[in-house]
């Protein structure tokens, strides 16, 4: 039986006048996943931090596991874990010491350097789905991979009571659904998790109940059935979404003369080349999965980064005038609002009134030549377009750090409208705002549009496209690979990111035979693509790299190491021939071998097991090591044949583990008993010329075996399900 581990009674918590918590309740369970939701300055984040030992509480009672934390100390002693809203890393510290901040005591650490390589390099594998150089300065990496540190971090202490605040907020789909793959194996080992997000599809898919707050007080606790969108909109977003929803249509072009236009532009060197043309009075939404292009894109035409080939042009009076940087967009009325507010958007020493004005202070001076700033002239611009959004705030000339993460969001795209742009390119600006909030934006964002602006609106939640966009582009492989117009199916959008035709299902989704698809227009590849490889008219993902290093700038660049199986395009199906008691292997190709490679490890697994056979791992159908390092080809049929290379040594598949009849050593091809299953290749270059592995060693030992010699490695994944006959008894 469950039993409680945070239990609040009438918590009170004041900052000054203002009051974040007034009388809050919260009680959660050993083994659910309990949410936390409400407002932007609801009290969220002060509730975790009461929880955690952040903050001591001015009255009430705070009991884990019945007792309280009065410092954080204390509470990862009580087995409290917090990730915090903002991304808390230190850029100039590498991976291995910021996953291990705060766990090593002042005369000693809790273990020795090869012991914490190896687990931490477990886990970000399994987080991130490839392996990363933990030896890589945290400040190289994109934000998303910093929020897996922050994740990790909490992770490695292996909590009993996990916060994670707004911690998805900077992962994509696919990333996320790997993080709840994660919570639900700690669900299962009895940990409670209590998250906070406003992203009301993953509260749906994942809470077993949630907390309600509305101005420090919960107002209600909802069961797992009771958690929907019109419920949380209801209590928390109240007649805010009336308003919002009030008889407005999505944005329609309103000319066909252009106000923006993108010709032969490329994101990377060897991407596709990208048209994009954007028209008055349109929303234009850009997806896709992370690390696709799509930011990149985004910035380019916020001119904050250049296009490596390509040219961006701004049509106005039918002139057009170039965007190549930051000075030339916004001589061209181009505004742009990133998502990382604390990294590009807020200036952490200023007030709040200084934030949302500072773009706009040229126009507003007075004194000649003095060139002093008319705050009241000012006063009025700060009072409109910060009431247009809701800021919940005290004084305005308080610190801009003294608002909550989603009130400090909504002064930089309050910023952006201030500085009356043509054209707003939006990053991800939702991230950490609430329901309520959005609403507001997306209303104000349809009156901009309808004034004959334009917004590129970039966004990992495809929901927040429904209502709003004109159309919706799709990034994959650095260009846009598909289209789409309303009415949206969120079902297409998701395997357009995946690279997948439109009807397919996802992994890991059961069959829906009356799924009616939206329309998709893959975008063709373009003659002279810069490399960019295409099969079955499908561009294929250009290879991770996951030991990100900056490269001098007098090096010549170099190919990036890829595994390809002409037989098998990255996401496609397994053909037939290589699967169930067909033990034929593939053919697999592999090129641009970083230096220093001694050997090649391979591996073939499939990540979607179904739960009933109650295994901890992946399964391995393909483990291979000691390939020489002058070989760059497995040719089809190769495993258990004299056609494997001379040394390679081929281990048992995990057929063997479950003592399935008629397999051994080499590859056993897909055989899903349940449903599609992704079977994802991995080649390994190693500096280490042989493995000292024993003939029955198995995935784990093989891994841990291969991770510590990996230079690098490249992978690519394939489908396969359900099978056609059952597995052998």
């Amino acid at each position: 039986m469950a039993y409680p581990t945070v239990e609040i009674s009438s918590v009170w918590k004041t900052f000054g006048p203002t009051v974040a918590l007034g009388g809050c309740n919260l009680k959660a369970y050993a083994g659910e996943v309990h949410a936390i939701i409400g407002g932007n300055g609801s009290g969220k984040s002060t509730l975790a931090k009461v929880i955690s030992g952040v903050l001591i509480p001015d009255r009430g009672q705070v009991a884990v596991f019945g007792k309280a934390a009065t410092s954080p100390y204390e509470a990862r002693l009580l087995g409290i874990a917090n990730v915090f809203q903002e991304v808390l890393v230190a850029d100039e510290c590498s991976v291995l010491d910021n996953l291990y901040l705060g766990s090593d005591g002042l005369l000693g650490a809790s273990m020795n350097q090869e012991e914490k390589r190896a687990k931490a390099g477990t886990l970000m594998r399994e987080l991130l789905g490839f392996d990363l150089d933990l030896s890589t300065l945290v400040g190289e990496l994109p934000l998303s991979i910093k929020q897996w540190i922050t994740i990790a971090r909490a992770l490695l202490a292996e909590p009993k009571v996990l916060i994670l605040d707004e911690s998805s907020a900077a992962l994509d789909f696919d990333a996320t659904e790997r993080l709840f793959r994660k919570m639900r194996q700690l669900k299962k080992g009895g940990a409670s998790i209590l998250i906070v997000t406003h992203r009301i599809a993953e509260l749906v898919r994942i809470a077993d109940r949630a907390t309600v707050l509305r101005d420090g007080v919960d107002v209600g606790c909802l069961d797992k059935h009771e958690i929907t969108e019109a419920r949380i909109l209801e209590l928390i977003a109240g007649p805010e979404r009336d308003k919002a929803e009030q008889g407005q249509p999505v944005p329609e072009r309103q000319s066909p003369s252009p106000v923006l236009r993108v010709t032969d532009g490329r994101v990377w060197p060897d991407a596709a080349t990208i048209n994009f043309t954007l028209y008055p009075g349109e929303v234009i939404g850009v997806t896709g999965l992370d690390g696709q292009g799509q930011a990149d894109f985004v910035r380019c035409l916020a001119g904050i980064q250049r296009l490596r080939d390509g040219r961006i042009a701004v049509i106005r009076d039918r002139t057009a005038s170039e965007v190549t940087d930051l000075h030339s967009a916004r001589d061209n009325k181009i505004s742009y609002v990133s998502g990382d507010r604390k990294k590009e958007g807020i200036f952490a020493n200023l007030s709040i009134f200084e934030n949302l004005l500072l773009p706009v202070y040229q126009e507003y001076k007075v004194g000649g030549v003095l060139n002093l700033i008319s705050r009241n002239k000012l006063a009025p611009v700060f009072e409109w377009e910060s009431d247009k959004l809701a800021v919940k705030m005290g004084d305005r000339d308080n610190a801009i750090t003294s608002l909550s993460g989603g009130n400090q969001q909504k002064v930089l795209i309050a910023r952006a409208f201030a500085e009356k742009p043509g054209v707003l390119v939006l990053n991800d600006p939702a991230r950490g705002i609430d329901v309520g909030a959005k609403l507001d934006l997306y209303r104000n964002l349809k009156d901009y549009a309808l004034r004959g602006n334009a917004v590129v609106f970039l966004s990992s939640e495809i929901e927040e496209f429904l209502n709003l966009c004109t159309r919706v582009h799709v990034f994959r492989n650095g260009s846009i690979w598909a289209e789409f117009e309303p009415p949206y199916d969120t079902h297409a959008i998701l395997n357009a990111m995946f690279g997948r035709r439109a009807t397919a299902r996802l992994p890991g989704e059961a069959a829906n035979e009356n799924v009616e698809m939206g329309e998709v227009k893959p975008v063709r590849a373009v003659a002279g693509g810069g490399g960019l490889r295409f099969e079955n008219g499908r561009p294929m993902p250009r290879p991770v790299m996951p030991s990100p290093r900056k490269a001098p700038a007098e090096m010549v660049p170099v190919a990036p190491f890829s595994l390809q199986c002409p037989e098998i395009p990255p996401g496609a199906l397994i053909p037939e021939r290589f699967a169930e008691d067909n033990k034929r292997s593939p053919r697999l190709v592999w090129s641009g071998v970083p230096e220093g490679t001694r050997s090649f490890a391979l591996s073939m697994t499939d990540p979607d097991l179904p739960d009933a056979f109650n295994f901890p791992r992946a399964f391995a159908h393909w483990l291979v090591h000691d390939i020489p390092p002058d070989v760059r080809e497995l040719p089809e049929g190769a495993s258990g044949t004299a056609l494997m290379p001379v040394g390679a040594v081929e281990l048992n598949s995990d057929f063997v583990t479950f003592a399935i009849r008629g397999f051994g050593r080499g590859y056993g091809g897909p055989w899903p008993p349940d449903r599609q299953h992704r079977y994802v290749f991995t080649l390994y270059a190693l500096k280490a010329p042989q493995l000292a592995l024993a003939p029955d060693a198995d995935l784990t030992a093989f891994a841990a075996a291969v991770m510590p010699v990996t230079i690098e490695q490249a992978s690519f994944v394939a489908v396969y399900g359900p099978a056609k006959k059952p597995l052998p008894s």
